[in-house]
């Protein structure tokens, strides 16, 4: 009786240790693939993929930079609310257009640009439109807003009444959001064959073209056009007749025309240009484009000089 107790004590003793043991290796086991899985991991993260952390780092910015804009308009004294006409036809849920409301902490002396670009850099990435130099030189960032065309560079927050709402120039396609298609604009700028084009050239290699200062000053104005489009987008006349040259290319022309080194014979080439069916005479004064020119130039003004100077060369005395 004891022996077999003992031997049946030792057995389950035996078996105690096999189970210990078989769950200890099950452990182990387990423990290995647990390494192995962590391992596994370890790898996959060290061949993450360049794309792929640009795109980390590029969420965990936005996310900051929304953070901080949160807290600045919340801190600010001050806050002007921009509602931005949005459009992108290569997005789906995007194609249709309409109004996004931005909130932007305002300070003195804040310009129309300044707010677009915080409202780009804190809060949407893919809001689109252009500006160069903010100097109001290079002309790139002519919009509509408060219902006028206008340099957003040039216009104070501080002179418009809030919400400001911004939109690209009218009677131009729209590509995506506030940025248009300025293609037909250059063709009518480039249609008056904008270069001086004398009789004579100077004697001398390095001799000036000579131009007397009372002629300077009358094409100077013409000449501080910065190809914004902002008159052709106010002209209700280049609105509805595509051809028409518009107040911007028939400035360009002036300034060449009534420059005293312009050959006479080019001149007649350029006024023949400019008398044709959707040239000078399509202008009827409404002095809109005179209006809304960012660098005060009397368009209207030199438009009704070309009509008079296209006269003149038809009148003959004989």
């Amino acid at each position: 009786m004891s022996t077999h107790a003992d031997d049946t004590a030792e057995s389950e003793e035996s078996t105690a240790d096999e189970v210990t043991e078989a769950s200890a290796g099950a452990t182990e086991g387990a423990s290995e693939g647990a390494r192995t899985t962590e391992a596994t991991g370890g790898a996959t993260g060290v061949e993450e993929s360049p794309g792929d952390r640009r795109r980390a780092e590029r969420r965990e910015r936005t996310d900051r930079l929304r953070e901080e804009a949160a807290t600045a308009v919340a801190e600010a004294e001050e806050t002007v609310a921009l509602k931005i006409f949005r459009f992108d036809p290569e997005v789906a849920d995007k194609a249709a257009p309409r109004f996004d409301t931005f909130h932007v902490p305002y300070h003195k002396g804040m310009t129309v640009l300044d707010a677009l670009i915080y409202a780009r850099d804190h809060y949407d990435s893919t809001l689109t439109f252009r500006h160069s130099c903010r100097q109001a030189v290079c002309g790139s960032d002519a919009l509509f807003i408060n219902g006028s065309q206008r340099l957003a560079c040039k216009t104070q927050l501080g002179d418009l009444s809030w919400p400001v709402r911004v939109e690209p120039l009218p009677h131009q396609e729209v590509v995506k959001d506030l940025v248009v298609d300025m293609e037909h604009f250059y063709d009518q700028m480039d249609a008056v064959e904008p270069f001086f084009d004398p009789d004579e050239l100077p004697d001398g290699d390095l001799e000036e073209q000579r131009q007397s200062p009372e002629n300077r000053e009358t094409v100077k104005l013409s000449t501080r056009c910065i190809w914004c489009g902002a008159c052709m987008s106010s002209c209700n006349i280049a609105a509805g007749d595509n051809q028409y040259l518009g107040p911007a290319a028939i400035n360009k022309a002036y300034r060449f025309a009534m420059d005293e080194r312009e050959g006479e014979e080019r001149k007649e080439q350029r006024l023949r240009i400019l008398e044709q069916e959707h040239g000078v005479w399509r202008c009827q004064t409404q002095f809109s484009c005179t209006e809304v020119c960012p660098k005060d130039i009397p368009l209207t003004e030199h438009i009704q000089e070309l009509k008079r100077e296209a006269i003149k060369s038809n009148l003959k005395f004989w």
